[in-house]
């Protein structure tokens, strides 16, 4: 066998050829890693946020009102962490299986007692978090990333 220089050209362009699938693929693999990251992330937030919220209040039981009081910087604290996962959905951030997850968690806890008494009285005193408002106000069955851009 003769090493002729079109032999070695082609050998040359099929190892760079695998070495830029290799490449794209580490890429791939090290996007999605970075995605996981960033959703656990949000999560361990949410975590940390519902540890100060009142079991009572995650199990859907009324509060007494010196309870609520107390508790409600927290509640708004999860609105606010709740619109920017919306948010962060609409902007193609947050990957559509966890999106799915998030969607019905948030739907869930606005449903509960104390949730919604805070979601109303933060919707009545504040304008902001329009991306929540427009979530609930299409009962949760749109995915935000499908949303036009403003």
């Amino acid at each position: 066998m003769t090493i002729t220089p079109e032999w070695v050209s082609a050998v040359a362009s099929t190892v760079a050829a695998v070495g830029v699938i290799f490449a794209f693929g580490q890429l791939r693999v090290s996007k999605n890693i970075a995605q996981l990251q960033f959703e656990d992330g949000l999560a361990k937030e949410y975590r940390e946020l519902a540890s100060r919220i009142p079991t009572t209040a995650l199990l859907g039981a009324e509060l007494s009102e010196a309870d609520y009081q107390s508790s409600f910087d927290e509640f708004f604290r999860y609105v606010d962490l709740s619109n920017e996962q919306v948010s962060l959905r609409q902007r193609g951030r947050i990957s559509p299986i966890v999106w799915q997850y998030w969607s019905a968690g948030i739907q869930a806890n606005l449903a509960l007692p104390p949730f919604k008494r805070a979601w109303s009285e933060i919707q009545s005193k504040c304008g902001s978090f329009q991306e929540l408002r427009r979530l609930q106000a299409e009962e949760f069955k749109r995915d935000p990333h499908t949303w036009e851009r403003a």
